[in-house]
């Protein structure tokens, strides 16, 4: 190989990673858009729309703001979709603090009490027994596995992917790859999250129990890869759901576009990188932090 070929090789790889470093467009939608305003996020909480409520309840656990507190004893105690009652269990245990008036502790503490004695789902009852927990408060009867605080105390069950693309051969290529970048990414920047499950199999409801564990359900499809010239694009969905019972709660949608080479080799090496790096970003920038608040993990 003489030395032009070989720079030109060279130049070739640099532009690639170069274009996904610059020319990344990822494009995040966890749920129906929202404001990182507090009062548009309350008002959001009477949605119809079940993700908008919950992306709702899920900010403002980020926000941390007071102003929240009531408006999400109502939403633990009336809402009717068992996942945003769930976070907004979450959110009480985590939005109660010191410095919080005694009369407003006593109303959540009364909420949560009645959510873990009475409530329909299994789930919202054991998340406000933690809650009740982390506030002093004993539970009502419940019996709760102890929080692990993240610490092995996470179990994240990666799905087979799929991909849509019409080209049998790059679906099976594609499947198999986002399955693999997003353990990848999840061991870098969750490393206190099980991927795997002791024997081999995927751990049952029992299982997980025993262990103290809390269950989340991974997913994503490949919607798109199109090819223009030197630039490779994709758009990928991926869903993350409660585990084992898969009670979907987000949806997050990416994409990317990729410049590299025309060659079929630099396309299929652009095709690589723009899947794996919307993978990547979605695993390591959506997912991971929505487990962490849906599992009251700072």
């Amino acid at each position: 190989m003489n030395l032009t070929r070989a720079l030109g090789i060279v130049d070739a790889a640099v532009l690639r990673v170069l274009a996904i470093t610059t020319a990344l467009l990822i494009v995040f939608r966890a749920m129906p858009a929202h404001a990182d305003n507090v009062g548009v996020l309350i008002k959001q909480l009477e949605s119809d729309s079940d993700k908008v409520r919950l992306a709702a309840v899920l900010n403002l656990t980020k926000l941390g703001d007071a102003k929240a507190i009531l408006p999400l004893v109502k939403v633990v105690s009336n809402d009717s979709d068992d996942a945003v009652r769930e976070a907004a269990a979450v959110a009480l245990g985590k939005l109660v603090d010191p410095k919080s008036k005694g009369s407003i502790k006593n109303l959540v503490i009364n909420a949560l009490k009645k959510a873990e004695a009475n409530d329909s789902s299994g789930r919202v009852k054991q998340q406000a027994g933690r809650s009740l927990a982390a506030l002093g408060a004993s539970g009502g009867g419940t019996t709760t596995q102890p929080s692990t605080g993240g610490k092995n105390g996470i179990y994240v069950n990666i799905g087979p992917m799929s991909s849509k693309t019409g080209d049998a051969s790059v679906d099976s290529k594609m499947r198999p790859a986002m399955v693999k970048v997003s353990q990848q990414t999840l061991t870098r920047v969750a490393s206190s999250m099980a991927t795997t499950w002791s024997g081999g199999s995927a751990p049952t409801s029992a299982q997980l129990n025993q262990k103290g564990f809390q269950g989340f359900y991974v997913d994503g499809t490949l919607n798109e890869l199109k090819v223009s010239g030197d630039t490779v694009s994709c758009k990928i969905s991926m869903l993350l759901a409660s585990y084992p019972d898969k009670s979907v709660f987000g949806f997050l949608n990416g994409g990317a576009k990729v410049q590299g080479g025309s060659s079929p080799k630099d396309i299929a090496l652009a095709s690589d990188d723009c899947v794996a790096a919307v993978v990547e970003d979605l695993i390591a920038k959506k997912i991971v932090p929505t487990i962490k608040t849906k599992a009251g993990i700072p």
